[in-house]
């Protein structure tokens, strides 16, 4: 079986969890790599995570590719490609994911897999 390689929009998975992240972003950043992390040690899936923003410490994850970009976006939607999954409950993001020939998972779908992988 092929790996799966995902590429999170990492704002909008922060955000379909209404748990205060707001509060701190950076922490809130932090948490979704720590949890990227996790997942792709368990699953043995590529992740890559790019965040919208300036450069933050988010920490020295083992197995997660983390970027920043100012709109992550354009990021993900110049690097998806067939065989990779967008996961971003943005329908433009998820548009142009689709037209790249990349598959889209939507963020709350994705938080719920992270959970029980």
């Amino acid at each position: 079986m092929a790996r799966v390689t995902w590429l999170v929009d990492g704002m909008n998975v922060i955000g379909a969890r209404p748990d205060g992240w707001w509060r701190d972003r950076t922490a809130a950043m932090a948490r979704l790599v720590a949890e990227l992390d996790a997942f792709a040690r368990r699953t043995g899936g590529e992740v890559a995570v790019v965040l919208d923003g300036r450069l933050r410490d988010v920490g020295t994850p083992e197995r997660v590719a983390v970027a920043f970009a100012p709109v992550a976006d354009d990021a993900l939607a110049a690097r998806a490609r067939p065989g990779d999954v967008v996961v971003t409950s943005d329908a433009a993001l998820a548009e142009r994911a689709r037209a790249a020939g990349a598959a889209v998972e939507g963020a709350g779908a994705f938080r719920r897999r992270m959970d029980s992988a």
